[in-house]
């Protein structure tokens, strides 16, 4: 008997060897060795405490930014989808919202009640969860800058609550354990009128919509920006602009419209994206000298 055959009783979805490419936007991957939808906080925090320790634990978003590798994951990857994640609410100057909902719905909440500053949102193809884990921004602005607070849950299914000040922000990184499970955050914005607000974040749409590409398989910006440097330019300068991976059949590539998205054109594997990710992380450190790092995050096993 394996870990599988003992899994613990939930309200929610719980599958096994379970496809993730369909949760993902490059559309690659193996599968879940389980995969949890919980029903709500409480049956995750169930889950967690009568889950055997061992077992690793890996959340999944909207596979917005990241690679699931071919041969899977390990363990239970839980997955915050549905209406009981996605709740934004707001109050005063506060804007609540579970960690499933997407930052375009914070943003578009936040133009409703009139409060400024979380705009730039709109511009991020993630959720809020996946905010909170990596300090995500754009357009000059981060999470730090209008996030109060936030609370989650352990591996062990233990709640754990955190002011701005306990994750230790940096660019795209936080302090915070990487096994908490956030499940709410609360930010906090300035009054504004509400069509001034709007304003702004139809410019950040359309900008996104003119320089991304967001209807592409693609898994938004490849690697952060290293200190001094744009990723864009780097890649650009070292010729990897819209051309096609020699070594990759599925044709995985940069893209032509913005060089810091990769983009799966046709029916490259998840080996084939990393592989050209890599290739090209080595090409730009051969030619300028500078470290690129990876902003995407690659999950699972190799075949």
């Amino acid at each position: 008997m394996t870990w599988r055959d003992n899994l613990p009783t939930v309200r929610g979805k719980l599958l096994r060897d379970e496809p993730l490419a369909p949760f993902t936007w490059f559309r690659v991957g193996g599968t879940a060795e389980a995969l949890f939808i919980p029903a709500d906080a409480e049956d995750l925090a169930d889950f967690l405490k009568a889950l055997d320790p061992s077992v690793p634990v890996t959340v999944l978003g909207v596979g917005s930014n990241v690679i699931v590798r071919d041969g899977g994951v390990e363990g239970v990857v839980i997955r915050l989808a549905g209406r009981p994640w996605a709740q934004v609410t707001t109050d005063g100057d506060a804007i609540t919202a579970g960690a499933g909902a997407l930052d375009s719905m914070v943003a578009k909440a936040s133009a409703k009640a009139g409060l400024a500053g979380l705009e730039f949102y709109a511009g991020i193809p993630g959720t809020v969860g996946g905010a909170l884990t990596m300090n995500a921004g754009c357009y000059g602005s981060e999470t730090k800058d209008v996030l109060v607070s936030a609370w989650g849950l352990t591996r062990a299914g233990e709640r754990v609550d955190y002011a701005l000040a306990d994750f230790g922000y940096t660019y795209r990184h936080s302090e915070a354990p990487a096994d908490i499970i956030w499940v709410e955050a609360v930010y906090r914005g300035t009054p504004d009128v509400p069509a001034a607000v709007q304003a702004r974040i139809d410019e950040i749409t359309s900008r996104r919509e003119t320089t991304q590409p967001i209807r592409e398989k693609t898994g938004g910006s490849t690697f952060k920006n290293p200190p001094g440097h744009s990723s864009w330019k780097l890649v650009d300068e070292a010729g990897w602009r819209g051309k096609l991976h020699a070594e990759t059949g599925g044709g995985a590539m940069f893209s032509d419209l913005h060089s810091n998205f990769m983009i799966n054109p046709g029916e490259a594997t998840a080996a084939d994206i990393e592989g050209l990710g890599e290739t090209v992380r080595a090409d730009v450190l051969l030619k300028t000298g500078v470290q690129l790092d990876w902003e995407i995050k690659r999950i699972g096993r190799r075949l």
